[in-house]
């Protein structure tokens, strides 16, 4: 039987799902707090990547509006758009923007909340008000 082809290149021969490597790149990036050059965030990844596999994943979180990325010398050096919660949040919006059915997609959502999470959600959608009970 043949041996799959990794999904990434990694010197030391592990392998890891680019949805793991974007999440960890991601994290890296909001650590620094300032642009960081795919030089700089392969040094501060564990498991030395290629500088070819972080720059696709930079070009990919890029492509995918999750960066911004600005010219620094012969490289670009990139920043994440916003914070976990906001990245979590962009996503809960494509989604719903992508259905013509909405009403249906926030009721589903909604019937699937716990007690606290529908509290958490009306008083964030009330300005504070306590919904009644």
């Amino acid at each position: 039987m043949a041996t799959p082809t990794p999904a990434v290149t990694v010197r030391q021969g592990r392998r890891r799902a680019s949805g793991a490597l974007e999440g960890e790149v991601l994290a890296a990036l909001q650590r620094a707090g300032a642009p960081l050059t795919p030089r700089e965030v392969q040094a501060t990844l564990p498991g030395e990547l290629t500088y070819s596999t972080v720059v696709t994943i930079l070009s990919r979180l890029h492509g995918k509006e999750v960066l911004t990325r600005t010219p620094r010398g012969r490289a670009y050096a990139y920043a994440p758009l916003t914070d976990e919660a906001g990245l979590a949040a962009r996503r809960m919006h494509k989604i719903l923007d992508g259905r013509t059915d909405r009403e249906v997609v926030l009721s589903r959502f909604a019937d699937g909340l716990t007690e606290a999470d529908e509290e958490l959600l009306w008083q964030l959608l009330s300005g504070g008000v306590p919904r009644p009970r």
